[in-house]
């Protein structure tokens, strides 16, 4: 059975300009012609179709499409996994920038409207703060205290911000000083610097019950980008993440008892 161009253009909702450029080029020639000289197109014809529009989903370029099907099975299989491999990529950067976004639209939404100039000078390397403030460390609030958190964000003025890095700069000074000379992590400077960090979050955010502040401090060595928001990783040392995570756990510890008797994690 044969079809006309406009035929084919409608069940294959492929343009008629489309199929013309696609004779043209040599890649879908029908194999008849009425008398008037109008394409027909058979089922073999129909069937080359559906391999063309196959291959132009998944992205190939036309003479790319002309060099499979003129091919052996194997060039096909070659091209396909070599696709494959491009499009597992192209998805994996797709990711990282919906990541990206997501974080710039979490900055967004704590109402920290500076310049690119100001957003510098107040947070310098911390380039995380907050977006993964509202992202990671505080989800451990709950929807609730998500909101608490983003609602104080929002009210920080552009001197608010200055004081909170600054404190967050000389907590972290201290921080890497106890750590550089070898104080143990659940000794009392170390506790008392986990307390300080603790009080920080909800005096600037949202309340952090010792419980939740273990959860954080989880996440310090499980995500690298959670203990960027409180160590830049110029500043990191091994080991360092790890340390805070202890003392956290150890002031909780303090507080409340071991973990399973103070707030459920």
């Amino acid at each position: 059975m044969s079809y006309s161009v406009g035929q084919v253009s409608a069940f294959a909702k492929v343009t008629v300009r489309t199929l013309h450029h696609y004779d043209r080029a040599g890649l879908l020639s029908p194999s008849e012609r009425t008398p008037a000289g109008y394409r027909l197109y058979g089922d073999a014809d129909l069937a080359r179709l559906q391999q063309i529009l196959f291959y132009r989903e998944l992205g190939f370029p036309l003479d790319e499409i002309a060099a499979i099907l003129s091919g052996s099975q194997a060039d096909a299989l070659e091209h396909l996994q070599a696709r494959q491999r491009q499009l597992a990529e192209e998805i994996a950067r797709r990711r990282r920038l919906a990541e990206v976004a997501e974080r710039a639209v979490e900055v967004q939404r704590t109402g920290a409207r500076l310049t690119p100039e100001e957003r510098f000078e107040v947070f310098g390397e911390i380039t995380f703060d907050l977006s993964y403030a509202t992202e990671a460390e505080l989800r451990w609030a709950g929807p609730a205290g998500r909101s608490e958190a983003v609602a104080r964000a929002a009210a920080h003025t552009k001197e608010d911000w200055r004081r909170l890095m600054g404190e967050a700069a000389a907590w972290r000074a201290e921080l890497l000083a106890a750590f550089d000379e070898g104080e143990p992590s659940g000794g009392e400077r170390a506790i008392d610097l986990a307390e300080e960090h603790r009080l920080h979050t909800a005096r600037w955010f949202t309340s952090c019950p010792p419980g939740r502040h273990r959860r954080i401090a989880d996440d310090f060595v499980a995500e690298p980008r959670a203990f960027a928001l409180v160590v830049p990783p110029s500043q990191q040392r091994p080991g360092l993440a790890a340390w805070t995570r202890a003392a956290v756990h150890a002031n909780a510890d303090r507080r409340t008892g071991p973990a399973g008797t103070g707030e459920p994690r």
